[in-house]
């Protein structure tokens, strides 16, 4: 790999630069923050009209005046209809869903145009250290009307990011020039940590406080809260989630609640009690301890350094649970 001594400069002047960009949602593009330069092909074609140009001076060919001042004035107006192209557009940012670390985010980007003719190549993507970084996301936004377009993100950690500098350019029509802006939205968007795969057995249960049970229930692969179906128990306590997965996998299984020994354990997912040497593999594991109780329809709780959620159920709970272990330290 070849050394660039202005690397360092680049990437300096460049973090300089996004600092002084505001930070907002919704960005309309004007001339102060549309930008324009020839590509290669148009620096060649530069380069061909001067030749041109030359030898016409040269040999007195009026045809060669005509093509090249006809390319020229082409050139002119390709550059009038790419900045046009980019310039007036509205550019908002939905509001980033939370992910898991390790898997590809979309933002979505809704691009807004007054204008009465249409707007055809343009591309977003996020802005990297290079052209090679960039994975553009192309569309089209018809007159007076909008478009959507996605716009992958992978983070490289978990917890609480700022949406990237993301960036948007068109070529049209001729290729010749490069329209481009760049757009710091203000938005936040969260990252939960990547449970752990192959999901572990959930811990034994904790006696209740005033229970009558001296000793934690011993767990082989499922909180002992729930049990196998057995006929004749109520409807209100199999585990319909669970129902539903072993159905979609073709088998028959039935999973009910223990009442009885509901009443006297409940399910903690405690980071201490995760048998594992790092910090980031024990919130990986509580992470897939969440995923795998909420499937079960279990009530269970969290404890984290400084945190603790009471045991509930429930997609809010889940969400509260996959928070904590995402922002914890």
């Amino acid at each position: 790999m070849t050394l660039n001594p202005l690397a360092p400069v680049r990437r300096h002047f460049q973090r300089w630069w996004q600092a002084r960009l505001p930070l907002q949602d919704t960005l309309t593009l004007t001339q102060r923050n549309v930008y324009i330069l020839p590509t290669g092909a148009g620096w060649m074609l530069a380069l061909t009209l001067l030749v041109l140009l030359v030898a016409s001076i040269n040999y007195q060919l009026n045809l060669g005046y005509l093509l090249t001042f006809l390319l020229a004035g082409s050139a002119v107006v390709g550059m009038y209809l790419c900045h046009a192209n980019l310039r007036g557009l509205t550019l908002h940012l939905l509001p980033p869903e939370p992910h898991f670390m390790g898997t590809s985010t979309a933002f979505e980007v809704q691009l807004s145009s007054a204008r009465k003719a249409p707007r055809y190549g343009i591309a977003l993507a996020v802005h990297g250290a290079g052209q090679g970084d960039h994975h553009w996301a192309w569309t089209d936004v018809p007159a007076q009307g909008q478009s959507s377009v996605q716009v992958a993100f992978k983070p490289a950690r978990r917890g609480l990011h700022r949406v990237p500098t993301l960036m948007a350019e068109t070529r049209f029509p001729l290729g010749t020039f490069r329209v481009w802006t760049y757009w710091r939205p203000a938005a936040q968007v969260l990252v939960y940590p990547a449970p752990e795969v192959p999901a572990p057995p959930l811990p034994p249960g904790e006696p209740r406080a005033g229970g009558t049970s001296t000793a934690p229930s011993q767990g082989i692969g499922e909180f002992d809260g729930v049990r196998a179906y057995r006929r004749g128990d109520p409807l209100k306590l199999v585990v319909w989630k669970k129902a539903a997965k072993s159905l979609a996998t073709g088998t028959d299984d039935l999973v009910s609640r223990d009442a009885q020994q509901a009443q006297r354990h409940e399910l903690w997912l405690d980071l201490a009690r995760a048998a594992l040497p790092g910090h980031e593999a024990r919130v990986s594991r509580l992470a897939a301890w969440v995923l795998q109780a909420d499937r079960l329809g279990l009530d269970y709780g969290l404890r984290l350094p400084g945190v603790e959620i009471a045991p509930d159920a429930g997609a809010a709970h889940r969400r509260r649970c996959l928070e904590a272990l995402a922002l914890c330290g």
